[in-house]
């Protein structure tokens, strides 16, 4: 298998980032209109905090593993 150096890995994972924050931000939206009407302050805070942050633990490896240096091959001497 080719090794995928940083340059792909950061093209690749920027389309994985959007797409992911797409997928997030509709399923937050889909829950937010699941929940019943008249809940309180706090309540709907906490969840605009969760949903708002949420995206990131998904993410973090990803940009993780988009920053991982390139592998450098053993000279030969």
């Amino acid at each position: 298998m080719p090794h995928m150096n940083q340059r792909s890995r950061k093209l690749i994972g920027a389309f994985l980032l959007v797409g992911s924050i797409i997928l997030w931000s509709i399923l937050a939206t889909w829950i937010y209109l699941m929940l019943p009407t008249g809940l309180p302050g706090l309540v709907l805070i906490g969840f605009f905090i969760i949903a708002g942050m949420g995206w990131m633990l998904p993410a973090m490896p990803l940009i993780k593993w988009m920053a991982k240096p390139d592998a450098t091959l053993p000279e030969n001497r």
